[in-house]
Parts: C-alpha cells; sequence; structure tokens
C-alpha cells in the first residue's frame, strides 16, 4: 500500500503528458474554428462557448465515445487503465480547456513542462497557485507567472511534482467519491457521475477564469483568421 501514491501519481503524470503533448497542435485549431464559425464574436464570447463545450462533455462522459466527439484532440492514453477511463477523459478535456483560453488571452506557452505545470495550476485553484508563487518567488495570476521565463530547468521541474503530489491529494479524493457514486444502480450511478463531473468541471473554470483574469476587449487581428492554421 505505501506504493499506491507514487503509482497514481506517475499514472495522473502520464495522463497530463499525453493530454498537452495531443492537444497542442490542435488548441490553436480548435480556437480558430470557433472563432470562424462566430466571427462576429468577442475574446469573451468565444471563452463562454469553451466554457460551454468543456462542460457538457465532462458532464456526459459516462458515455466516453459520445464525450470525446464533442471535443477534438481528446483521445485514449496508455495510462488510461491506471487512473480509469472517465478520469483520463477529464483531466485531458481540463487540459484541452485551459490551453484553449491560455490561446485566447495570446499565450502561446509552448514548452510541454510549462504546459504540464500550467494545466496542474490551474486545476489546483488557490493551492496550485501559492506553489507557484512560492517555486517562482513572483505573484499574479498564473496565465502570467508561467507565461514569462521560468528561472532555470530545476525549478520547473521541482515546481511539476509539488504541483502533481498536491493534485492527487486534492483533486483525485474528489473524483474518487464521483466514481464510487457511478457504481450505485442504474440510472442512480449515471445521476450522481453526472452531476459530480459537472460540479467538478464548474470547479475547473472557475480556476481558469482566475488564473487568466478577464479575456482581452477585442482580438489582436480585430477579426477572424484569415487562414488556416498549418496542419
Amino acid at each position: 500500500m505505501a506504493e499506491q501514491p507514487g503509482r497514481v501519481e506517475r499514472a495522473v503524470s502520464s495522463v497530463l503528458d499525453n493530454a498537452s503533448r495531443l492537444q497542442a497542435p490542435a488548441v490553436e485549431k480548435y480556437v480558430w474554428r470557433l472563432r470562424r464559425a462566430h466571427p462576429e464574436e468577442s475574446p469573451q464570447q468565444i471563452v463562454t462557448r469553451l466554457e460551454k463545450l468543456f462542460l457538457g462533455a465532462v458532464t456526459s462522459s459516462g458515455g466516453a465515445a459520445g464525450a470525446t466527439a464533442a471535443i477534438p484532440g481528446v483521445g485514449t492514453v496508455a495510462s488510461i487503465a491506471a487512473v480509469g477511463g472517465e478520469t483520463a477523459f477529464f483531466l485531458e478535456a481540463a487540459a484541452l480547456l485551459t490551453l484553449s483560453v491560455a490561446s485566447v488571452h495570446g499565450i502561446a506557452v509552448t514548452d510541454h513542462d510549462r504546459r504540464k505545470a500550467l494545466v496542474l495550476a490551474v486545476a489546483l485553484g488557490d493551492s496550485g497557485k501559492e506553489i507557484v508563487q512560492r517555486s517562482l518567488g513572483r505573484t499574479g495570476n498564473v496565465g502570467k507567472m508561467l507565461s514569462a521565463g521560468i528561472p532555470g530547468g530545476a525549478n520547473l521541474s521541482g515546481l511539476n511534482k509539488r504541483l502533481i503530489t498536491k493534485f492527487v491529494q486534492k483533486f483525485a479524493a474528489r473524483r474518487g467519491a464521483v466514481m464510487l457514486g457511478t457504481m450505485l444502480p442504474a440510472g442512480i450511478g449515471a445521476a450522481v457521475g453526472g452531476a459530480g463531473n459537472r460540479a467538478l468541471g464548474k470547479t475547473v473554470i472557475t480556476n481558469a477564469r482566475e488564473a487568466f483574469g478577464p479575456p482581452p476587449a477585442a482580438w489582436p487581428d480585430a477579426s477572424a483568421p484569415p487562414v488556416e492554421p498549418p496542419r
């Protein structure tokens, strides 16, 4: 039993590694497609759409195949058995929401470890912000702190380890309660799972809003992108 926390931490880390790698190329295109479909909408309105898509997907993720189809870039990962398919889906969807909102804010997080830290910090909320502030010796919102230069790779590596440990302690416990609820008899379990996922999803949305602050008033290019991002 003593090895269990380490195993869970490694599994969560693996899920987030895959999520941030797979979704990084998809994020720009995902946001671009929403802007193209709704060229009259402001950054705030697009963020609201991103939030609704995320919340709808995680609420209905009891049917993983249907939920996955709702958000592009969310796929199956090798560690799915270690943390549970629905939990892996939730983490991947949360990663896509975080990186998409960052994109709307004009924050391009190209470094993999920095993307991972951003996703974890947003998922954790205030406790994640405190860890980032202590590790980097900075203040401000999480998006700005992590988009600035990181003082040394060792700091970033240590930051991610601390964030993952806290994430497992806080998020996995809450997620475990939701998963136990889904084991109730048919119908009741589905309702509990959907309601639990929705509550957790709302927490992630609130955390993302606090992590990035208000979206820009207007798009930098003042119009929808004229060409599709590279494949």
